[in-house]
């Protein structure tokens, strides 16, 4: 399906995302399990609360993936859309584009879970809460968690890390649903075309439903939406600035 020549054809921002991913997770796949860990605790995303938070975690969780499942199909996602965005967009402003809303997915993500530690703590006597507050990271770091379903419940909203580059994959798919709407896009187990606005509508829904359905199932459905939500408003104040000008 590719050949040499399709991958060093690649827009320079696409192909370095991939190799700077791919690097990534190679490192820790072969690192000491302990290298690893300190990787991970290091560069994923926290809750503002936690011990192990870190401002620059807002950046560094786009670049870490926890096995090699998450990362194939996000740099597949990132390889197939990212390429017609940036050469849409042009290089320097497809990255603005990337990494802004990888930051916005971490930023819903980390509002939605505000939401969740507030309705999880109603629920708990001060004095289990104040010790998952108090000692909650240490079990974590550890491998371990409450068996108290409400303990281990806020341990994990609290400490819990959240990885991946989806929600900068997710508004790249927003990008080219919004640009390219009637694009016919094929998937594996539909054997009929479907136009890429209705794809990523679906998508969207899709984990709309997962997230208020399934919040427990450790995938970071909203910051997934965070990542579209912020993908739309940049796409919309471009268009909005482009048609100001003149050029839209």
């Amino acid at each position: 399906m590719f050949n040499r020549s399709f991958f060093s054809n690649l827009p320079p921002v696409t192909k370095n995302l991939l190799i700077l991913n791919i690097l990534i997770w190679a490192f820790m796949a072969i690192a000491p399990q302990t290298t690893s860990m300190r990787v991970m605790n290091l560069g994923g995303l926290h809750y503002l609360t936690s011990p192990g938070f870190g401002i620059w975690q807002l950046f560094t969780y786009m670049f870490i993936h926890g096995n090699f499942t998450h990362l194939f199909f996000n740099m597949w996602a990132l390889l197939m859309f990212g390429y017609v965005i940036e050469q849409t967009f042009g290089s320097k402003r497809f990255l603005l584009f990337y990494i802004t809303c990888g930051l916005g997915a971490a930023l819903v993500q980390m509002g939605v879970f505000a939401v969740m530690i507030h309705n999880v703590a109603r629920g708990m006597n001060q004095a289990e809460y104040t010790y998952v507050l108090e000692n909650g990271w240490d079990i974590i770091k550890q491998g371990y968690n409450y068996t108290v379903p409400a303990m281990g419940e806020l341990n994990g909203l609290i400490n819990g890390t959240t990885v991946g580059a989806s929600g900068a994959i997710f508004g790249i798919l927003l990008a080219f649903g919004m640009l390219y709407p009637n694009t016919n896009m094929f998937l594996f187990f539909i054997p009929y075309p479907i136009k890429a606005k209705w794809l990523v509508l679906g998508y969207g829904v899709l984990e709309l439903c997962l997230g208020f359905g399934s919040p427990a199932d450790g995938v970071a459905h909203f910051a997934h939406l965070g990542g579209m939500l912020f993908g739309f408003l940049m796409i919309w104040y471009w268009k909005k600035q482009a048609k100001q000008n003149g050029r839209f």
